[in-house]
């Protein structure tokens, strides 16, 4: 369980609806469904949802983007995301990870402590498939999404290391000492992301420099965290 599961949900039954996708950049195909991600088990068939507000507000963050870099977009990587893909990327990212640290599913040397050790990485950067309500990944109440940032010309901002990565360089802020000029630009790029995120309402995940959400149970951990005293309660859970 994560700390922010320990927050309540308070339903407001606001509809999950469609991204207006020519207001954003977007990759195509869908990171996700290239692996084959089951989206068709979904009733919305499709990564490219969000709640009303939450859409609202990411509307309002490009906004403020572009008033200080005319013709830049937020690139949607990935929004809302159903219990079954969820655990089809856990899945995928537990076996890629064994992959690339030269083991098999069935190799001898994939013991009992090393498969905990990838599973305790996997999870820091994946939410549980949880299917208890009370516990729900963010992804998967459609008020969380991961983005990146384009220009003008449709290329996409370096940030420093790829969405997804499993390792310490996807903290926003690693980039933050290094004297190096270029891990500076990268810096530089993910506070403009963040600034521009928060400028809307949204709160970032402390692990990921890609992800933001609004009015789901880790945004209102956050915002406590940040409100001593206050108590925020979560808006939307898992969406059905």
């Amino acid at each position: 369980m994560k700390p922010y599961h320990k927050i309540k949900i308070q339903e407001c039954h606001e509809p999950l609806v469609p991204i207006p996708l020519e207001l954003f950049a977007i990759e195509s195909p869908h990171p996700y469904q290239k692996l084959g991600a089951p989206y068709h088990l979904s009733e919305t068939n499709s990564p490219y949802f969000l709640r009303q507000k939450v859409l609202d507000s990411l509307i309002v963050a490009q906004t403020k983007l572009q008033q200080n870099y005319p013709g830049w977009r937020i690139q949607i990587f990935d929004a809302y995301r159903p219990i079954a893909v969820q655990q089809f990327m856990v899945d995928y990212t537990f076996a890629e990870t064994i992959k690339a640290q030269g083991l098999t599913l069935d190799s001898l040397s994939l013991t009992e402590a090393k498969r905990q050790e990838i599973l305790e990485l996997v999870y820091q950067f994946w939410a549980t498939p949880s299917l208890d309500p009370a516990t729900p990944p963010p992804h998967s109440t459609g008020a969380a999404l991961d983005v990146t940032l384009v220009d003008g010309n449709g290329k996409t901002i370096d940030m420093g290391s790829p969405i997804d990565e499993l390792s310490p360089r996807s903290y926003p802020n690693h980039f933050l000492d290094s004297q190096e000029q270029k891990a500076q630009k990268y810096h530089q790029h993910r506070e403009l992301l963040a600034e521009v995120m928060l400028s809307g309402g949204f709160q970032q995940h402390q692990q990921e420099w890609w992800h933001f959400s609004l009015g789901d149970q880790m945004w209102a951990w956050l915002t406590n965290q940040e409100n001593s005293g206050t108590e925020v309660l979560a808006w939307y859970g898992r969406v059905e």
